[in-house]
Order: C-alpha cells, then structure tokens, then sequence
C-alpha cells in the first residue's frame, strides 16, 4: 500500500529493443509545491538512450545521487532528454549545522515542514557534489567526454520562488523569495539599456547570482564612480593643450622652421623633409605632452591608491551587511567535502620545489615568447615602412611613419586577440599540472599565471615604443639595420610621445568598441540561432527546461574573464597614462556600457551562472596593487625618457634666455627646437645622390644630441640623461611616498564596521557568560555558561 497523498511509477526508457526501469519517481504532495522545483538539470543526447552502456552509466550516476540525497525525475522532447534533480533538505540542514550559517534558525530535520534554503546554496552545493567523483572514478566532465551526458546547468527562477512566508509558520524566521525578487525583477531594474545611470541593485544581485557576481558589479560600479573625477582632470589636461596650440613657442618655431631640412628616415625614395611641413604633428603632440602631464601623473598615482583604499572600505560594509565579515573559505570547502563524503580525509597544504621551478621556467619562456612577439611587431613595422616607401600612392610616401604606426597597432590588437586564446591554455595546463589542493586555491594561482601573460602581451609592444623605439638607430650616414637590410624604424618627426599615444589610442578604443560590441553580439547571435531549433513542449516544467538550456552555455571561468578584461583596461588607465590622459574618460565610457552589457549576457543570453560565496574579490586585489606600482615606475620613465618634458626644463633653465635667473623679454623656450636638434653633413652619407634635393643642401637635421664634428653624443647628452634619471628616482620616491600616507590616512576598515563586529563578539562571549541551560560557577570567576549549539552561532562569531 503506497503512503496517502504520493504517486509512485517507473520512467521505462527503450533500449535496443527492450526496456527497463531507469528509475523510481516520488511526486509531492499537492501542499507541498516547493519540492517540485528543480535545482539543476542535467541533459542527454536522445540517441545516447539506444545505448544501454550509455543508460546504465546514466542510471548508476543517477543511482548515486539518490543515495546522497537526490530526487530527480525525466523529461524529453524529441531532441534530448532532461534530467531533473533536487537535494533533499537534510543536505542542506547539515551544511548548515557545520558552517553555522546564520540564515535563520537552527534546522529541524525532523519537522513536517524543510528548512527554507537559499537558491544561491542550494544551487552551489549541488554543483559542488555534481563535480565530485562517482563510485567508479569518473567526474561529470568524464560522463560528458564520453557521451552519457551533454550538460547540466542550474535554472534561471523566472517566476522568482513560491511567495513570501515565513519559515515554520507565522512566527519569525527566514522569508522566501518574493516573485519579484527573480530573474524578472533583474531584467526590469538592472538589465536594461535604459538603465545605465541608474544605481545597480546589488543586493538582488547577491540574493540571485551570489556574493562573488555581487562583489563584481559592486567593484565595478565603484571602479565606475571613481573614475568620473580621473576622466575629468585628464580631459581637463588634454584641453589645456588646446590654450597653447597656436600660442606654444615650439609650435611657432616648428611652423616657421621652412629653412630647416630633417634627415631622410628612410630607405627607399629618400628625400629631406621641411621641418615646418610637421606643424600641425607638433601642435597636436603639445595637447598631451605638456606641463599638466607630470601632475596628472601624480595625480593618477594618488587616484590608484584611494581608490583601492575607499573599495577595500565599501567591501567591509557590503560583506559586514551580508553577514560574512568572518567567513572562512577553508571551512566552506571542508565542509562542503564531508557534505558530500563524510569519511573524506582532509587533504593538507603541500609545496614542491620541483614543480614550482618547472612552473618558473615554463612561465619564463612563455614571458619570452610574449617578448618575441614584440620583436615580430618591429620587424612587421620595419618592413611595412620599406612597403610604405615604395608605394606608389602619393599620401603614404608623405605619412609613411603615420600608415606603420596605425597598421601596427592594427596587427598588435589581433596579435593581443590569439595570444589570449593561447595564454589561457597555457595557464590552465600549468594549474594542472601543479594540482592545487582546492578550486579556490587554483582559480587563485591561475588568475597570476594568466595575468602576468597577459600583461606581457598587452603591454610589451607599449613598452618598445615609449623606451626603445628610435633609441638604437644609430645616426645619419650609420644606422643600425634589421639583418643587415632594412632600417629601423623611428619616431615620429614630432616626437615618440606621438607614437605611442597613437598606438594607445588604437588598441583601448579597439578594445571598448570592437570587443564590447563582439561580446554582446557573439552570445546574442548564438542565443537567436539555438532558440530556432526545435518546438517548444506543452508542458510547462519541460518547456522551462528548454529555454534554459537553449540559452548560452557558461563556463568555470566565465566571470573570470570579465575581470580580466577590466583588469587589463585598468593597465592602460593607469600604466601609461601620461602619454595618453583620456584614457580615463574612454575606460568611464566604456564601464558604463559594460555593467549593462555583462548584465543583459547574465540574465537574459547565458545560462545562470553557479552562485560562490566569497567576502572578497580575492587575488585580483593584489593584481591592482601590483598594477598601481607599476603605473608609478612606467609613467615616471615616459615622462622621463619619452617626452619632452626634461629637455624644455633643462634648456629653459641652463641653456636658454632666461638661463640663470635672467629675465629676457623673449619666450624662455625661444630657440628650443635648433638646441634640440643635431647636425648632420650631407657629404657624409655613403650615397648622396640618391637622396631628392641633395645638389641643394649641405647639412640636414636629426632629432638627438650629438656633436657635429664626430656625431658622438654631445655633453648636452649626457646632462641630459643625469638629470633624467634624477627626475626618475624623484618622481618615484614622492609618488610613492604619497600612496603610502594615502594608504595610511584612509583604514582599509571603517570604524564603524570594525565596532559592529565588536559588539558582536562581545554580545557572543556575554550570552555564553550568562545564558544556558545551567549556571557554573567557577572559582572567582562568576558564572560561566555552557557552550550555546553550533547551529545558533552566526558566521562572525566563528
């Protein structure tokens, strides 16, 4: 006789010929509904049914999951074959009992009534279990390799939860999900276009896709905010360039230079250049090459550590509020553990020196290859020059240095888009290699390996360009060529500053454009082309099941790679933001676009993503530190040593006519632009008839400082460089010394956060003096009360 109020039959699935039960189903009853709701879904290829290897490894997984805990049922469509699966609440009620979650009261497993659990936990532990090895030694990965399975993924709770009750009755306790506390609710407030200036729901956030997706878009939001005071000093900065455009003294002297002939550049259609002809090139250098780019660079420094600063403070109090200041995420994987295997052995910390040399090694080399495709950038961008000269169209022999700075920041974007793909099977295959102790533990150890390639292969072409680039060429009459056939390349006539503000531009606008833009229509094209196919079922549980899983699939690292993104976009705001100060202002553009964008793929193009609990954004805190000391070092040596900024100072003050204290009624630059620029005597070169307009010019001019007589570096060299740098070490030291009182004049916590938890502890240790059952008294000191439950203390009391 079966128990009042349930429905017991068998689900028969078609092998071969024959049939057999795959497995016994329990419908709840009809006041319960809350057990009918499905945690994930697991899916089949149809034809994987005729298989009955495939049906009994199916079955066995299934089987395994009962003996856990697990209730599940089948659905099908003619395509594929839909496993539901649910924990029962015991899981959860002893997950709590060993966290001390402090999610509502103690749990009652004996009650009539299961424990109300969060989706967000339910949704991670299951998963968590789902990842864990069967009886035989297979992962769910290993099930998918081989055909039993195609997917799993957890639902997206359209409808929200079942209404807002109190658990246990009408009394106190946790409250369900309200409907408009769903996926509904975050399409309406948060994923939508018309919602970019509108304050991000984080909490809803948390309650739907937990703390780790919250703490993101809590990041970026604040990322977002801060960077509205960075984009308006910047803007102001290049603007002030547009005050002195026509008034700057070297752009006067530059426009008016029609007398003054510059050395050919290059190899092919050789011909001397009119100083004057690069006017307009010298006006635009000075929008960002002037005076307020030292101070933006401090400013920028200083802007990097409180913004770190005032995040770590907002992170206290949105975890203080989440109740998750104390949370140990150690426990949280041990616990999980022995949820899903009460005899497992806890597996210990370990280090191997050998493997962490391998590790070094093999990162080493993959560094140098990253190196190396800056080397393949600079012979690209020596043979499109020789290209480029030798063309027969008329513009590209005027603007030759122009046409291989765009082409090769062009080729440098897509070189940036293949190295990405091969930096993470790199990273990931040493992850495995090292074998890390949990998934915490990897993901960490992963997002330094895969940062650091990708810093390299971001940022090295940038850093040929600001410190290399023209340095190594020799000089007219002997220059250093590429295999003994082609010149190098050099800077551009206006100065290098030009060339890599160029080559900033290019690659951060193609990267808030050209892949923001990729990054929703990818995953919005893939959704429309799987949302064709196939026929909606009548049923409203399968259809559900079918929308869900025609959304886009999503990967372990799928927010992973958001943050990496940000990451990177963080580099170019900061590292070598004194050669490019809008930078600022095109990364606050382009976050505002990506909050909602991220938003849209979660909600309504991707399939829900596992909820983690975290009470940090982890190891990408240390990546922005590492990135704000790095901004210091990178933007101290452009000013330095790529910019103009030094040269003007030192001919301002020792060479020119307001040298020592002397007051000239002419412009203390006047003269800057024939101090800085060498001579060199036609007659010198090996060939000088092949050179248009030799039979004209006697001597032609060249951007460096070397004597006339020898064309070895003059003593205005070496001052120069001296003094370079002196500004170097200076402008690190004080940069850094103002991060660090920054740092110390902002607490990481506030105190009011730091109180509450106080309090806290002490309300904890007061109830443990006073309360319990029994009073025992100890000798001279007062009462001492038994230990309250486990089940009752909360997270920050552990």
């Amino acid at each position: 006789m079966q128990p009042q109020g349930e429905e017991r039959f068998q689900i028969l699935v078609g092998t071969a010929g024959d049939s057999y039960p795959l497995m016994d189903m329990v419908t709840p009853e009809p006041d319960r509904p809350d057990q009918t709701l499905t945690d994930y879904v697991l899916v089949a290829d149809y034809r994987t049914q005729r298989d009955p290897r495939q049906v009994h490894r199916q079955r066995q997984f299934l089987k395994e999951l009962q003996a856990k805990g697990f209730q599940y049922k089948v659905k099908e469509d003619q395509e594929k074959v839909f496993f539901g699966i649910r924990a029962d609440s015991r899981i959860f009620s002893l997950y709590r009992t060993l966290l001390m979650e402090p999610e509502g009261p103690a749990p009652r497993v004996d009650s009539a009534r299961p424990i109300t659990v969060p989706d967000t936990t339910r949704i991670r532990i299951v998963n968590f279990i789902l990842n864990c090895r069967t009886a035989a030694g297979d992962t769910f990965e290993d099930l998918v390799k081989d055909g039993v399975f195609e997917t799993r993924f957890p639902l997206h709770k359209v409808r929200g939860c079942l209404g807002a009750r109190p658990e246990g009755g009408a009394g106190g306790g946790a409250l369900t999900q309200s409907p408009e506390q769903g996926k509904e609710n975050l399409k309406r407030t948060w994923a939508r276009w018309r919602n970019m200036f509108r304050k991000q729901p984080i909490d809803d956030i948390r309650n739907y896709f937990g703390e780790k997706v919250a703490l993101y878009f809590a990041w970026l939001g604040w990322y977002t905010c801060m960077l509205v005071p960075a984009a308006l000093v910047g803007l102001i900065v290049f603007l002030s360039g547009f005050s002195l455009f026509n008034a700057s003294q070297i752009s006067k002297e530059i426009c008016e230079a029609h007398d003054i002939y510059m050395c050919p550049r290059g190899d092919h259609r050789r011909r001397y250049q009119r100083l004057s002809d690069t006017c307009t090139f010298a006006k635009l250098t000075h929008l960002f090459d002037n005076e307020g780019t030292v101070i933006f660079a401090i400013f920028m420094a200083l802007w990097a550590t409180v913004f770190l600063e005032f995040w770590k403070r907002q992170r206290a109090r949105v975890v203080l509020d989440w109740d998750l200041y104390g949370w140990d995420e150690d426990q949280e994987e041990v616990a999980l553990e022995l949820i899903n295997c009460p005899d497992y052995k806890l597996q210990l910390h370990q280090h191997s020196y050998l493997k962490s040399t391998i590790i070094l090694i093999l990162s080493l080399l993959m560094i140098c290859l990253m190196i190396g495709m800056a080397h393949v950038l600079v012979v690209y961008r020596v043979a499109a020059a020789a290209v480029f000269s030798s063309s027969a169209l008329p513009f590209l022999e005027d603007q030759v240095t122009t046409a291989v700075v765009v082409s090769g920041a062009l080729v440098h974007y897509v070189t940036i888009l293949v190295m990405t793909k091969v930096n993470k099977v790199v990273a990931l295959k040493l992850c495995d290699y090292e074998k890390s102790r949990t998934f915490s533990e990897r993901e960490s150890k992963f997002t330094v390996k895969f940062f650091t390639l990708q810093f390299f292969a971001h940022f090295s072409s940038l850093v040929y360009i600001a410190f290399i680039l023209g340095r190594i060429n020799g000089h007219p009459g002997k220059t250093v060529r590429l295999a003994g056939l082609w010149k190098l390349e050099e800077c551009h006539l206006s100065g290098c500053m030009m060339d890599l503000f160029v080559q900033m531009a290019i690659i951060m606008g193609l990267k808030q454009t050209l892949s923001n833009c990729m990054e929703y229509l990818h995953p919005w094209l893939s959704h429309k082309c799987r949302s064709m196919r196939g026929s909606e079922a009548r049923d409203p549980e399968l259809r559900d099941w079918q929308l869900n899983y025609r959304l886009n699939p999503v990967y372990t690292f799928s927010l992973f790679d958001e943050f990496m993104e940000m990451m990177i976009q963080y580099g170019f705001t900061t590292i070598f933001v004194a050669a490019f100060p809008l930078a600022p202002l095109l990364a606050l553009f382009s976050n505002l676009v990506e909050i909602r964008l991220d938003a849209i793929k979660m909600v309504r193009l991707q399939r829900r993503l596992v909820p983690r609990k975290a009470k940090d954004i982890g190891t990408w805190l240390q990546v922005l530190e590492t990135i704000g000391v790095l901004a210091v070092i990178a933007n101290g040596m452009v000013i330095a040593f790529t910019s103009e900024f030094i040269p003007r100072v030192v001919y301002k003050y020792r060479y020119g006519p307001c040298r020592q204290g002397a007051r000239s009624s002419a412009d203390c630059l006047t003269g800057y632009i024939n101090h800085s620029l060498s001579v060199f005597h036609t007659k010198d070169f090996e060939d000088p008839v092949r050179i248009k307009g030799s039979e004209n010019v006697t001597e032609c001019r060249y951007r460096d400082y070397r004597n006339a007589q020898d064309y070895n570096f003059s003593e205005q060299f070496w001052t120069l460089l001296a003094i370079r740098l002196a500004f170097l070490i200076l402008f690190e030291h004080v940069a850094l010394c103002i991060k660090l009182v920054a740092a110390w004049f902002v607490p990481d916590v506030p105190q009011s956060v730091k109180n509450s938890v106080l309090e806290q502890k002490y309300e904890v240790l007061l109830g443990k003096l006073r309360g319990g059952p029994r009073q025992l008294w100890g000798p001279g000191l007062g009462p001492r009360a038994t230990p309250a439950s486990s089940s009752s203390l909360r997270s920050t009391d552990v």
